[in-house]
């Protein structure tokens, strides 16, 4: 008898167990429901949120703790939030960090530790792309895993050089140059990070130390005085969170391929595209806002002093929100949106590939790898391709007006300026649209048949640009030899 009793109370229990899980997975897709968000979002937020009180627990009982005691806690939480995002799925990551540690322990300070890692990792990403892609966005395992990748072949690279003659290397190689032999514990807790392992931002194994050796802070010896300051970008975070929430449902790029849209006026089309182009970026502003208040809470945002000795915070933040908001040219979007990543990109690959004695074809190669980083659809090649154009000609035109004489003093009337910079935000954000449409359709028949409907505007109008522009600033510039005589 007191065995079936036993047996009652145990399935008993197994059941409320399974009703206690089933419940909470219900209210949770109930919520998502009335949020207008699918249920992998609302666990994303959920997870980048569940930073701060991660850091307030780091800040008051880990701070100047034992270092192994940190990258536990860091690895612990990190893969908590890892199986809540993506189940069993974490051991796509767990396997590239063991495997990147014997990398550099079995291979040391080497190119061939260097190129293997490059390879490897950036193989086991684009398989995970392959694998899972769909024709829409999904938030799935491969989402944190390009975050890691470009963490761990940028810790290879460091690693690399720190086994080189230290006069042989640039200022900003030696400043993040690993000259000790980093432990798994350590690659662990660099990679799973709770404050970017999800969305990032990027930073090095050698800033990742200094945090945890307690260096982060702007008074030495006690917790950092940033909870304002993390603070401060928490609420801009929640503004972008909120007016993102109560637009998207009207603002989508599923409207593009609709036969409304293709129905309406072509300036319709072109202003639709124009407001989509700057509020479809918001959504990755709102994760990258929060995530820097997570990382300046736990004093890896801190980044020195400046000359008037306050404190600065922007180690880790990867938007420049007035910059961004308000700077009419293509690079201030560029220089102001996802900076820790174009850093990485910038120190890791453009840099090293100066042997090629082109500037061009170096920041080409740097795209084309930006791309295949984001996915393997088609559309990452045409954002990022158009990118390339659209900089180029940007930069023209910007010499032009600089050495001409004439377009100087024209752009100088003062009172002609407000109109010169809604031409120029107009022609900026409608064309930041017609790039994203690729980025945000991922497939080519999705894509073409949207640039079919502006008619290709934005490859007509800036490969005309290319062409054109040389021919006017023969006309417009005048020789050194004129210059020197009007002197």
């Amino acid at each position: 008898m007191a065995s079936a009793a036993e047996g009652d109370v145990g399935a008993e229990a197994e059941l409320a167990g399974v009703l206690r899980w089933g419940f909470s997975e219900l209210s949770l897709n109930k919520l998502a429901t009335s949020l207008g968000a699918s249920e992998q979002a609302l666990r994303l937020i959920i997870s980048i949120f569940l930073g701060y009180p991660l850091a307030l627990f780091y800040r008051h009982y880990l701070f100047y703790k034992d270092s192994y005691l940190i990258h536990l806690f860091h690895t612990f939480t990190g893969l908590s939030i890892a199986y809540y995002n993506f189940g069993s799925q974490l051991y796509h990551s767990l396997l590239c960090v063991v495997l990147q540690f014997l990398i550099l322990r079995l291979m040391g300070r080497t190119v061939t530790a260097v190129f293997t890692t490059f390879c490897f990792q950036m193989a086991y990403l684009l398989a995970g792309y392959y694998y899972t892609a769909t024709g829409t966005y999904d938030i799935k395992w491969t989402m944190p895993h390009c975050v890691l990748t470009l963490k761990l072949i940028g810790l290879a690279i460091d690693y690399f050089d720190g086994g080189k003659d230290q006069n042989s290397l640039s200022s900003e190689q030696q400043k993040y140059a690993i000259r000790g032999v980093p432990s798994l514990l350590e690659v662990a807790g660099f990679s799973y990070f709770y404050g970017a392992f999800l969305v990032g931002p990027q930073f090095s194994m050698n800033h990742y130390m200094k945090l945890v050796q307690g260096q982060l802070t702007d008074t030495p010896g006690r917790i950092p005085n940033s909870t304002i300051p993390a603070l401060e970008r928490l609420g801009l975070g929640l503004v972008y969170l909120v007016g993102y929430t109560l637009l998207s449902p009207h603002i989508t790029e599923d409207y593009f391929l609709t036969d409304d849209y293709e129905n309406h006026d072509f300036w319709f089309r072109c202003m639709y595209m124009l407001i989509w182009g700057k509020f479809v970026l918001y959504k990755y502003v709102t994760c990258w806002l929060i995530t820097e208040g997570v990382c300046i809470l736990t004093g890896l945002g801190f980044n020195d002093f400046d000359e008037n000795g306050k404190a600065k915070w922007d180690a880790c933040a990867n938007m420049k929100v007035w910059l961004f908001e308000t700077n009419p040219r293509f690079t201030g979007t560029i220089a102001s949106f996802n900076i820790n990543t174009n850093a990485w990109v910038a120190r890791y690959i453009f840099k090293r590939l100066k042997f090629l004695g082109s500037k061009e074809l170096s920041q080409g190669l740097s795209l084309l790898f930006l791309a295949l980083w984001h996915g393997l659809h088609s559309g990452y090649l045409v954002c990022f391709q158009m990118e390339f154009l659209i900089v180029i000609v940007e930069r023209q035109a910007a010499s032009l007006i600089r050495d001409s004489p004439a377009l100087s003093r024209l752009a100088s009337v003062t009172v002609l300026q407000p109109f010169f910079y809604l031409v120029q935000q107009t022609i900026h954000w409608l064309f930041m649209g017609y790039s994203m449409t690729g980025f945000s359709l991922f497939t080519w028949d999705k894509w073409l048949k949207v640039y079919k409907s502006v008619y290709f505007l934005g490859h007509i109008f800036f490969l005309s640009l290319l062409f054109i522009l040389p021919y006017v600033r023969k006309v417009m510039v005048p020789r050194k030899e004129k210059l020197k005589k009007m002197e």
